[in-house]
């Protein structure tokens, strides 16, 4: 929502993104940066192996630098026309950045190269994350009718193993999702905490509920011009209803309950 809305508003989040509207050249990045040191979107800790090993971390800085936004892989987010134009994102003189909740760990890669980038960071509850996270999981879990062929046909299997997890086993219950979204905030937090007037943080849920306001701070960080008429329709995009959906099923509450603690140590 975030991401569409301040697209909306003037800054180039990528030519080609994803159905979460995350750009997948910097999205491919991330994954990249994460397995250098075994990690992976739900396991995200191992990648301060990677940050703290000052050779290794220069080196991977610098072949991204060189040899990914400086070359022709860089046009999956620029697109053609801004690629014949800037050639790089160093080289952009308009408003453009990328939402990937990977950042979250990788950042200070992305601050080694982009040292003067601001930075917003989004939360929603807990119980809500830790919810889709599962359902998420779950869609995916579900063979599609080419993978359904797949199974049915092993000497498939011997030309083309499985690749892959059957199912996201951490995010497949309330308990994983939620000490993820923990892990998160967490990490979050502490670059917000140094990085400081670069960093603009928001609650999702009071975001939802006064979105004109919040677009017009969001505007000012960002210093895009943006008109009040631009503002208001861009914050038709919200749907209050989402905020706080997991009121909504007893099982969800229930939860909410016992880890009540735990949420009341990230404002909730």
């Amino acid at each position: 929502m975030l991401a569409r809305q301040l697209e909306a508003l003037g800054v180039i989040m990528g030519k080609k993104k994803e159905s979460n509207h995350e750009s997948t050249f910097f999205l491919n990045v991330n994954r990249w940066l994460m397995e250098q040191s075994g990690g992976s979107w739900d396991n995200p800790q191992s990648v301060h192996y990677l940050l703290d090993n000052k050779k290794a971390r220069r080196q991977v800085t610098d072949y991204v630098g060189r040899y990914l936004l400086r070359t022709p892989r860089i046009v999956s987010y620029l697109g053609w026309g801004k690629y014949i134009r800037y050639r790089s994102p160093f080289a952009l003189d308009i408003p453009w950045g990328w939402k990937c909740p990977l950042n979250t760990f990788t950042l200070p890669i992305w601050l080694d190269l982009f040292p003067d980038a601001k930075v917003i960071h989004i939360y929603r509850h807990g119980v809500d994350v830790a919810n889709s996270l599962r359902q998420r999981g779950r869609r995916e879990a579900n063979p599609s009718r080419l993978s359904g062929l797949y199974y049915k046909l092993p000497i498939l299997h011997a030309i083309r193993p499985k690749s892959g997890e059957f199912i996201r086993t951490r995010c497949d219950s309330l308990e994983g999702g939620l000490s993820l979204w923990e892990e998160y905030f967490a990490e979050a937090r502490a670059h917000i905490s140094v990085l400081s007037g670069r960093a603009f943080e928001l609650k999702y849920e009071n975001f939802l509920g006064e979105p004109e306001k919040t677009l017009k701070e969001i505007a000012r960080f960002c210093n895009l011009p943006a008109s009040n008429a631009t503002i208001e329709g861009v914050a038709a995009l919200v749907q209050k209803e989402r905020a706080y959906a997991f009121r909504e099923k007893p099982e969800l509450q229930a939860f909410a309950k016992r880890v009540a603690g735990r949420l009341l140590a990230y404002g909730y």
